[in-house]
């Protein structure tokens, strides 16, 4: 692996990665970017690939070889790798290569919503009191703190993106429809944001464009709404008939899923809008539902 100082890492070559990488090829400042993306297994090198990307073996149980040059040079680089209990994995095999890299204007960091918790259906800003519920919103609220104390004592340009669940071609409601695997949950009350994958590689590019060392960003949507009522909208788009409504007390749900349920809140966007400038493509579920059809 050479050292590039002209590139973008990928910690974590996802869905939401695998759209940033083909968005940065058209985006005028950073169409020469060379990307590298990481993954746990080999299956995925051919996607990376195709989304213009090298893709780098990484399974984030220890240090990698073949990441450190790529950590010491790039000016840009994403982590999406999910936390552990000790929070951010790549802090903890390779933070020295980190703290080495004097090419380094932005690192994005991709946190959920979750770190919230609940507010009873209230409207969240940045400025919001985070209290995770879950564990996993925990150790995400733990790697969040663990870059912003990098940013404030190392000068680590960090930024945390804030998600909701995040939906796009090949991943939402209609999928589900189509598959035969939805179900409409209704709890009396309960609203969640959603983000479509195209709106929030552009706000990631955007704050590339603008770096803002230590800031936070939520990016959502512009509608918080019901779960039952944005798959209805889905059917009626596909021509389905209407899953019926499943009282939430009533439904099958592993734990992971009925966790989701636990916290009710509204998020502001306000912040990316003022900030960054943004433009949502897909302001409402019923924007991005179209799209994906």
């Amino acid at each position: 692996m050479t050292n590039n100082n002209k590139s973008i890492l990928f910690l974590g070559a996802g869905y939401t990665a695998k759209e940033m990488m083909r968005q940065l090829q058209h985006t005028p400042d950073f169409k020469d970017l060379v990307i590298y993306g990481t993954t746990r297994s080999g299956r995925n090198f051919e996607n990376i690939k195709k989304a213009g990307g090298t893709p780098i073996l990484y399974e984030g149980t220890g240090p990698s070889d073949a990441l450190g040059p790529v950590l010491r040079s790039a000016p840009y680089i994403l982590v999406s790798i999910s936390p552990k209990e000790q929070g951010d994995l790549i802090l903890q095999h390779h933070l020295q290569e980190i703290k080495a890299n004097q090419n380094l204007s932005w690192v994005g960091y991709l946190s959920t919503v979750g770190v919230y918790g609940n507010h009873d259906g209230a409207w969240v800003s940045e400025d919001s009191q985070a209290n995770p519920s879950s564990k996993r919103s925990q150790w995400r609220k733990l790697a969040e703190d663990q870059w912003l104390d990098l940013h404030q004592q190392n000068g680590i340009p960090a930024h945390i993106f804030r998600l909701p669940g995040i939906y796009g071609p090949g991943r939402g409601p209609t999928n589900k429809l189509k598959k035969g695997t939805a179900r409409r949950i209704e709890k009396k009350g309960q609203v969640f944001n959603r983000a479509h994958v195209e709106d929030i590689a552009n706000i990631l590019i955007a704050s590339m464009s603008q770096p803002n060392p230590g800031a936070i960003y939520n990016v959502s949507d512009d509608e918080p709404a019901p779960p039952q009522d944005v798959l209805a909208y889905a059917a009626q788009c596909l021509g389905l008939d209407v899953p019926p409504l499943i009282p939430f007390e009533q439904a099958e749900m592993t734990q992971m899923a009925k966790s989701f349920y636990t916290d009710n809140k509204r998020i502001s966007n306000k912040r990316i809008k003022e900030e960054l400038g943004v433009s949502l493509k897909y302001p409402t579920y019923r924007e991005g539902i179209k799209a994906c059809l």
